[in-house]
């Protein structure tokens, strides 16, 4: 009779510790829960559309480094469709901003000493003309001294797939920062560098031979 007196209690205790485990889980469980929505909507929170002028511009200017940004001059499609001055500047950068009409983001920062070269460019494309005839086109104009390309003038590409930006950072979310140098008619075998990348991040030299040759520095991946 003892050992089922026995039996019966230490059922009980088990029974008992069990559900004090369940309980305390269901407690702290919610706890969790809690603590990443927060988190979530914390990190959400300052994400907006990129839907205003001023929005467009101060995006644009994630593109130029840091400490040229109060100056530079800024271009680009306004809300409205407009190809416009979105602002005036006083420095070397000329920045384009991103196309509200296009899917994801690009912005590209330029010193301003390659601004014929990407105008001649805009021009050619508002005309009708497709990527293989700009290039032939500014290949020769380049060739007869008739379009003059900086070597060494450096061009930043600030782009993503997402299309919000923080209001508080002006950054925008997940893009990132792709770097050319131009280096008009270089090749592989007047600058050391590959005509392909060895690794991510490393510079390799694109279009080797031809008025476009540039060293290309794209960033690493996303997941680095």
């Amino acid at each position: 009779m003892k050992h089922i007196i026995t039996a019966f209690i230490f059922t009980g205790i088990l029974v008992s510790c069990n559900s004090s485990d369940k309980t305390n889980t269901a407690i702290e469980e919610p706890a969790a829960t809690e603590t990443i929505t927060e988190a979530a909507t914390e990190i959400n929170k300052n994400l907006q559309p990129i839907d205003t002028d001023a929005a467009l511009i101060a995006t644009a200017l994630m593109a130029a480094p840091e400490a040229s940004r109060a100056g530079c001059k800024v271009i680009g499609y306004n809300m409205a469709g407009e190809f416009v001055t979105l602002r005036e500047g006083n420095n070397e950068f000329i920045v384009l901003a991103d196309d509200p009409k296009k899917d994801g983001f690009s912005a590209a920062c330029y010193h301003k000493d390659l601004d014929p070269f990407m105008a001649r460019g805009r021009a050619l494309k508002a005309e009708g003309k497709k990527h293989q005839e700009i290039f032939n086109i500014r290949e020769a104009e380049a060739k007869a001294g008739d379009l003059k390309i900086p070597t060494g003038g450096t061009l930043h590409i600030y782009y993503g797939k997402k299309i919000m930006y923080d209001s508080e950072t002006l950054k925008v979310d997940g893009a990132r920062l792709r770097y050319v140098v131009y280096m008009p008619f270089a090749t592989a075998a007047s600058t050391g560098l590959p005509e392909a990348p060895a690794a991510s991040n490393h510079p390799w030299i694109m279009n080797p031979g031809t008025h476009r040759a540039h060293i290309m520095i794209s960033p690493l991946p996303e997941d680095l």
